[in-house]
């Protein structure tokens, strides 16, 4: 009876971790994927460029966003952010963009800065869609192109999806967030437990505009092989991957072999 009492006493330990791992990965799941840092309505922004802020109301939901503008651009940029900060930072991080006199309207998901609303894969996706569509009010006959960084890069491709965009550049992309989960966590049933599954792979063959995706061989949150899978799983001729030796997931606009390939692409 004691033989059999130690390995019982360590299977119900293991059990126990095991169920406590998978309820961490399924109710913490988004302080894991959205790290948000919101903004009071009254916060002031401070842009060197002409910018306007704009306010949209979506379902159960306000959604704000920064419209750089220019007298006479060569293009629409409509940029989708990662997964952590707000405006203030990502402001800053597009001006290269809005330098090359492009139109740049960058917004934040809900609950970053000083969007509001209730997360939710869907509704995500939904908003993507209604920001696109305002670029599309203010510039009908100006080229888009769809801009997406580590997170938004799902959003991007999705929105690059359902319209007729200029370009698709993705930097830093995911294969799905379902994939990253089980590279992270093999032994949990990751499908039965990830509600934010963002399948990128699975709309990314319906664009048919050009597609670029730039990652970096030592990026430390999205690791390469994962952006190189994406690369590889789209049928379209139209697809470059730009490679960015030891380049890292925040500092890929430091290598000169990336601020080149921008440049070639949007100049």
């Amino acid at each position: 009876m004691r033989r059999l009492k130690k390995p019982l006493l360590l299977l119900f330990v293991l059990a126990n971790i095991y169920a406590i791992l998978c309820g961490g990965l399924y109710f913490f799941q988004e302080n894991l994927i959205f790290h948000p840092s919101p903004l009071p309505t009254s916060y002031s922004f401070d842009f060197e460029s002409p910018f306007e802020e704009v306010t949209l109301e979506a379902q159960q939901a306000r959604l704000h966003g920064i419209h750089f503008t220019q007298p006479q651009p060569k293009g629409v940029i409509l940029y989708f952010h990662g997964n952590a900060g707000n405006l203030a930072r990502w402001g800053e991080l597009v001006q290269p963009l809005v330098a090359m006199n492009y139109a740049v309207i960058v917004m934040d998901y809900r609950q970053f800065g000083k969007s509001s609303g209730a997360l939710s894969q869907e509704s995500l996706y939904q908003d993507a869609l209604q920001w696109y569509a305002f670029a599309k009010a203010q510039y009908d006959n100006t080229p888009i192109t769809l801009y997406g960084r580590s997170l938004g890069t799902t959003f991007a491709t999705y929105v690059a999806s359902k319209n007729e965009g200029e370009r698709l550049i993705l930097e830093t992309p995911f294969y799905s967030i379902a994939n990253e989960a089980k590279s992270r966590f093999p032994f949990l049933p990751v499908d039965a437990l990830v509600k934010y599954p963002f399948p990128t792979y699975s709309f990314i063959n319906e664009v048919t505009a050009p597609i670029t995706i730039v990652h970096g061989t030592a990026d430390g949150v999205v690791d390469y092989s994962h952006g190189k899978r994406l690369y590889e799983h789209i049928n379209s001729d139209q697809k470059e991957l730009i490679t960015i030796p030891e380049g890292g997931h925040n500092n890929l606009s430091d290598y000169p072999t990336y601020q080149q390939a921008l440049y070639e692409m949007l100049e």
